[in-house]
């Protein structure tokens, strides 16, 4: 009698094993393969951001006849906040004439309408504030087209409510535009309360990586930095000739992003451009925050991949690259689907026990702003924050959160086309006093170059 514990499923009656080894190897090698893939790819973007020529082609502009530009703001049930980006925003250093502030109460059921309203009466003919019915498609996509068509000029800023921008910012955004191939641009988002607990440390990482590296690293090769939804601004008359905002989507910037490069639009970014933001500070905000970002941007995977890739107004690594950043939530699933087919591999006797350690290290830098210890410790660096970097290894436990949000929200996004339904939308909580002053973020530029 064999008393000794298998170490496979290997003669045990599970499955005829070359039939299954045969339909699995190539999964299994596939997915290691795109993986490594992304991970070189965020490998190249770091040692070209540490190395490379950085550029920066829009940042000497700083006096010029400003053109008008409409700051737009959506705001639900957002009185917690509201107050602090409007004082900020009618503050800063640009022609008054020439800067409108709209406000949009996205059918609020707070204070959010009464505080709006007060602040316009203050500032007659600079703010305007645009109630939304409660019978409105909810949604910040759905706020923005209805804000379109009051829109002054041919710029507008978007900023979420949470955010505090800086005197020098609208001009910063504004400046990118006197290029007339420019469709989007895009300032660089830091976390002002990071330190409140270990979630908005790593949140702080992440926002270090993805902006500071991977965000500069494609804008210094000329392929597709990412219009983020907030802290940037569109080109009115580009986002016209689009068709103007999706008004179902859940990831617009995402959606945004791509239409305008898929006609031919550059995307500029401006790292030394911050604004701060008010990162979420619990992990069940977190995970519905990733669910919703990850479905959103796998509904423009599904729309916008082939449109992409068939565009004859980008070059052959705008295309190949946007395909790569297009697909970074889909990653999720595949790691997922990755670790699986392995381990069923080992179990039948293939020898997949290499692939599978293999694919372990390596996914850990492989999607989303969390995509590369590596490119969060070079940023870091960048950033005169060497005294931080010690708490990038617990970077791995918001990978694990993220995995699991992401894989939900692939899926769900997939359950969008196959029963198209009302789309629910999850407000992000708020955890600023609002009885309180602005908090008042350190706004030094980043040191590095």
């Amino acid at each position: 009698m064999n008393d000794t514990y298998p170490v496979s499923l290997a003669g045990h009656g599970f499955a005829p094993h070359a039939e299954l080894i045969a339909v699995l190897q190539p999964i299994a090698y596939g997915v290691v393969l795109l993986v490594v893939l992304y991970t070189l790819r965020h490998l190249f973007f770091t040692l070209n951001r540490l190395f490379g020529h950085q550029r920066h082609p829009y940042l000497d502009i700083t006096e010029a006849s400003w053109p008008p530009v409409t700051v737009v703001i959506p705001a639900h049930n957002e009185q917690q906040v509201i107050a602090h980006i409007l004082a900020r925003i009618i503050s800063v250093d640009y022609p008054k004439d020439r800067l409108r502030i709209l406000a949009i109460d996205d059918r609020s059921t707070d204070e959010t309408p009464v505080l709006l309203d007060a602040f316009a009466s203050l500032h007659p003919g600079q703010v305007q504030v645009l109630h939304r019915p409660a019978g409105a498609l909810p949604g910040k996509a759905a706020a923005l087209v209805d804000a379109t068509q009051y829109l002054m000029g041919d710029i507008a800023l978007v900023f979420d409510a949470d955010y505090l921008p800086g005197p020098g910012l609208v001009k910063q955004l504004v400046a990118p535009f006197f290029d007339p191939e420019v469709g989007g641009v895009m300032g660089r988002v830091v976390p002002y309360n990071s330190g409140t607990n270990l979630l908005t440390h790593l949140l702080e990482l992440e926002r270090s990586g993805g902006y500071q590296v991977d965000q500069q690293a494609r804008a210094n090769l000329r392929l597709i930095p990412q219009f983020g939804g907030t802290v940037g601004g569109v080109r009115v008359s580009a986002l016209r000739a689009i068709g103007g905002w999706n008004p179902r989507a859940l990831a617009e910037d995402t959606d945004i992003t791509y239409r305008l490069a898929i006609a031919g639009w550059k995307i500029a970014y401006q790292n030394r451009s911050e604004c701060y933001e008010e990162v979420v500070e619990t992990w069940p905000a977190r995970y519905r925050q990733l669910r919703r970002w990850s479905r959103g941007h796998n509904q423009v995977l599904f729309r916008h991949l082939l449109p992409l890739l068939r565009s004859s107004k980008m070059t052959r690594r705008q295309r190949i690259d946007g395909a790569f950043l297009l697909g970074i939530y889909a990653m999720a699933p595949v790691l997922l689907t990755g670790w699986v087919v392995l381990y069923i591999l080992w179990l039948c006797g293939d020898n997949a026990g290499g692939l599978l350690l293999m694919l372990a290290v390596v996914s850990y830098g492989t999607f989303g702003n969390a995509a590369a210890f590596y490119e969060i410790a070079s940023a870091l660096r960048l950033d005169g924050e060497r005294d931080k970097v010690k708490g990038v290894p617990l970077i791995l436990i918001g990978f694990f959160v993220s995995t699991y949000a992401a894989t939900a929200g692939f899926l769900a996004a997939i359950g969008d086309i196959l029963r198209p339904t009302h789309i629910h939308w999850h407000k992000t909580p708020r955890y600023r006093d609002r009885t309180a002053a602005a908090p008042d973020p350190d706004p030094a530029a980043p040191t590095g170059p």
